[in-house]
């Protein structure tokens, strides 16, 4: 589950929606910008090679699949008759045109929402431990005990902040639309932006009405926004967000999963879901999946990083923590279905069926599959801090064929971290564009978001990239060019959730920032290498 980017304290709001609608992260790098030169590749490095199909499974919260920019670049399964109820290629799934649903029903119905999986932790181990005495535990017995009180504590505490923050960001919501709405009328306007209210409060000689004017003015100017609708907009996001953390997530009574009708503790059951990849939040994973490869010959819209993708929709993750069990079924499903990259903008804190998850990686290390996993968004050092599914396995081992990516901003200066990101020297291994980041969301439209959740897919729509343009290259070869070619910084930043300054380079293995161009560059050059050498 996502970390909310976004503050309830009035006056505070998401500073994805307040950026420019352009596409920064694609232009060239700079002196004093971050981008990673994906124009110029195609310009410079591209133009003369044809590159071959790629299959880029997004596994996430669901796409869009009539999105004016994704349609074209949609992977179809071709041994599958949309529509028809049957299971014509014998995979085990009816009509997986688009790809799979592990959180939905047979029946239609759909998972939206989920517990966290520290309340299901918690509900999971009350009955045994509520009331007891850990002195009168057995030893074996009082580890468990502990974390019953460590998830219990933790459960209620979210719960009463994330009411209390709902409840403040409700108040101020219907105080602000009120507000805005009264000075349509007495305005005449159907739009407050600030031109219009700076004239209102140049001319008004109603105290009543220049007070609202020039409170609503203060609040655009100090958000860098021009009009109230973007307002309105943030406002109804973070509204939707906090009663999602506080009813559903960390609501101890609360039981998203009945839809689906499975056993959610058999870990081997893979016969459920359904066909709907869409769900109806398909938001964050439609925004995944434009990064990675929105149609770059329509002119509509945005630009996605690679030209040759199929985009395979896998949907495992609700407004909540995933569950282990639909994450190992989900990468199995993109593996078995032929995805060459597995993008996986999702994480969490605990992960009770880790080995589940591990069994399935180990399975797309085995067919030679990379995934991509965002490196989440809480500001902490996850060489230290629990974050699943995590770079390395139980044993401690490096997993071969997953990138850890954090989030860069566009300025080369002390913002160029992203505040939100998590970092780690050892177990980050490059950071990406992960803020304003422009892209498609359902109703053919486009939105700037923030995240490692925008990270990621910029790192796997380069990995698409390296794969359709040079297709002989290994899982193996890709992740070393993509680490080797990123770019080194070693700016001094503010580093995530603290006022310690630090060189941008410590917070990741490679220290940099992932660049196409460089990279495309460099499996030229090993290309031309390897012709020598024959």
């Amino acid at each position: 589950m996502k970390k909310l980017l976004i503050s309830a304290s009035v006056c505070l709001l998401s500073v994805a929606a307040l950026a420019q609608e352009t596409q920064w992260y694609l232009q060239d790098k700079t002196d004093n910008t971050a981008g990673i030169s994906v124009e110029r590749t195609y310009r410079e490095l591209l133009k003369d090679r044809k590159p071959t199909p790629v299959v880029v499974a997004v596994i996430d919260g669901g796409i869009d699949t009539t999105h004016e920019d994704l349609r074209r670049v949609l992977w179809v399964n071709p041994k599958e008759i949309a529509g028809n109820g049957k299971d014509d290629d014998k995979n085990g799934y009816v009509d997986d045109v688009h790809g799979w649903n592990f959180i939905g029903g047979k029946d239609g119905r759909n998972v939206d929402y989920e517990t966290a999986e520290v309340t299901r932790l918690y509900v999971q181990l009350k009955p045994k431990y509520e009331g007891k005495d850990r002195k009168s535990l057995k030893p074996d017995q009082q580890k468990e005990y502990d974390l019953y009180v460590k998830t219990k504590a933790e459960v209620e505490k979210n719960q009463s902040q994330y009411k209390a923050q709902y409840q403040g960001i409700s108040q101020f919501a219907a105080q602000f639309t009120g507000a805005v709405s009264m000075l349509k009328k007495a305005l005449n306007v159907t739009k407050l932006d600030t031109l219009t209210l700076r004239k209102a409060a140049d001319t008004l000689t109603n105290v009543s009405l220049k007070r609202p004017v020039l409170g609503i003015l203060q609040i655009l100017n100090q958000q860098g926004v021009a009009d109230t609708d973007v307002v309105m907009g943030e406002l109804e996001k973070a509204n939707d967000q906090l009663k999602a953390r506080a009813e559903y997530n960390y609501n101890p009574e609360f039981d998203g999963r009945s839809v689906v009708g499975d056993n959610p503790s058999d870990m081997n059951q893979r016969d459920y879901g359904n066909a709907d990849i869409a769900g109806s939040r398909p938001d964050h994973g439609t925004h995944v999946a434009g990064i990675i490869g929105a149609d770059r010959t329509n002119n509509l819209g945005v630009k996605g990083i690679a030209d040759a993708v199929q985009i395979m929709g896998v949907r495992a993750v609700p407004d909540g923590d995933e569950r282990d069990k639909d994450v190992a079924n989900a990468i199995r499903y993109a593996v078995d279905n032929g995805a060459q990259i597995i993008n996986m903008s999702f994480g969490k804190d605990y992960s009770p069926q880790r080995n589940v998850v591990e069994e399935a990686e180990r399975y797309a290390l085995a067919k030679g599959v990379l995934m991509v996993h965002a490196a989440g968004n809480d500001g902490k050092d996850i060489d230290t801090a629990a974050n699943y599914p995590a770079p390395r396995f139980i044993d401690g081992s490096a997993i071969a064929n997953v990138i850890t990516v954090g989030a860069s901003a566009l300025p080369n200066t002390s913002d160029l971290v992203a505040s939100f990101s998590n970092y780690g020297k050892q177990n980050v291994d490059v950071f990406a564009p992960g803020k304003d980041i422009y892209s498609t969301v359902p109703g053919s439209k486009y939105e700037n978001n923030s995240g490692t959740s925008m990270a990621s897919p910029v790192v796997a729509g380069v990995a698409a990239v390296l794969k359709s343009y040079f297709p002989k290259l290994t899982y193996a070869d890709i992740k070393r060019i993509i680490l080797q070619s990123a770019t080194p910084y070693s700016t001094k930043v503010t580093r995530p959730e603290s006022t310690d300054v630090v060189a941008f380079a410590t917070l990741s293995k490679t220290g940099g920032i992932v660049n196409l161009y460089d990279a495309v560059k460099m499996a030229l050059a090993e290309e031309a290498s390897s012709g020598k050498a024959k």
